[in-house]
């Protein structure tokens, strides 16, 4: 009988660097406020958002993830021509094929990487990074590009009082690959489809061509999705400092998906955060721009806090499914 050969990776992984991009405008309240009835201090209180990044008209998100991957690539010292495999966490393809991945290896240099994007909404960066950690330890790659990249601004009815005044656009990026000690910790990941409706587009694609509903937009139910994320996302987030085998007081950052100034506060409270631990607030110039908010927090964390560079950062996604995924990851 002949026996099939087996691929075989490094041990560990590390994240070696971030790359970022931001839409090109910066929204603020004032300019949402009259479309849904509602006032800067209301909406200030509500999210901490001044203002929001949204793109140009003719900006996608493939360039947006594009721009971001190319800086992190050109950060990490490592040859495009050496990455084999992109992974782009997205719900913003413009088109339903070909994924966003394809076009940004060709993009990158990076040709002929495998590449295809994954759809976690929120938890969408997480996700893609615990593939990359767990395909280059197993040998299917060896250097990886991971990508959050969202325009939301596609997908915003001006009116919606729910959600559309939350939303940004952006692209983060990290590479990843090889390292003599674990960069990457063990994930806690889920999902919860029971409660998929909390956010969601409000039609199909198909209902938009049968003329039966106007251009799809997202929606949430606000008050149940701020309860789902600050009770059980703590827990979630606990979890994720057991399996790496770190307590709160280790960690030099808290980068949670940003999604609502409040819930961020109030996650902090939870984990008993110490005053030393630097917590990403990207939230406030940003908004939430769903898969990339994660890997964009922490690309200005470090631009602002260099010295957390080798530090322990507790990431944690959270959204659309109901999904969730965190894990605490070392600082390049």
């Amino acid at each position: 009988m002949i026996t099939l050969a087996q691929a075989s990776g490094p041990a560990y992984t590390r994240i070696y660097s971030y790359g970022a991009a931001r839409g090109e405008n910066a929204v603020p309240n004032d300019d949402l406020v009259e479309a849904i009835d509602s006032s800067d201090e209301w909406i200030r209180q509500r999210t901490g958002i001044v203002t929001r990044a949204r793109a140009l008209p003719e900006t996608d998100a493939i360039d947006l993830a594009a721009a971001a991957a190319a800086e992190a690539v050109e950060k990490s010292g490592i040859p495009a021509s050496e990455i084999d495999l992109v992974i782009i966490a997205t719900i913003s393809n413009p088109r339903q094929t070909p994924s966003v991945a394809a076009i940004v290896a060709d993009r990158i240099g990076a040709n002929p990487a495998a590449a295809y994007d994954m759809n976690a909404a929120c938890a969408g960066y997480a996700y893609a990074l615990t593939q990359a950690d767990a395909l280059i330890r197993a040998g299917a790659a060896h250097n990886a590009v991971v990508v959050g990249a969202e325009k939301l601004s596609d997908v915003v009815d001006p009116t919606d009082r729910s959600i559309s005044f939350l939303l940004g656009d952006g692209a983060g990026a990290v590479v990843v690959g090889p390292s003599d000690t674990p960069g990457i910790g063990p994930a806690v990941w889920g999902s919860d489809g029971s409660k998929a409706d909390l956010i969601s587009m409000n039609a199909t694609l198909t209902d938009f061509r049968d003329g039966r509903a106007e251009w799809p937009t997202l929606r949430q139910q606000g008050p149940a999705v701020f309860r789902w994320a600050v009770w059980e996302m703590a827990k979630v987030a606990r979890q994720a400092l057991e399996k790496a085998g770190v307590q709160a007081s280790d960690l030099a950052a808290f980068i949670p998906h940003q999604a609502n100034m409040r819930i961020i506060d109030e996650f902090a409270k939870q984990l008993e955060l110490p005053e030393s631990t630097v917590i990403a607030r990207d939230i406030e110039t940003t908004g939430n721009t769903s898969a990339a908010s994660i890997p964009l927090a922490t690309h200005r964390l470090l631009q602002e806090h260099p010295e957390l560079s080798g530090g322990l950062a507790l990431q944690i996604g959270f959204g659309a499914g109901l999904v969730f995924g965190a894990q605490v990851v070392v600082l390049p």
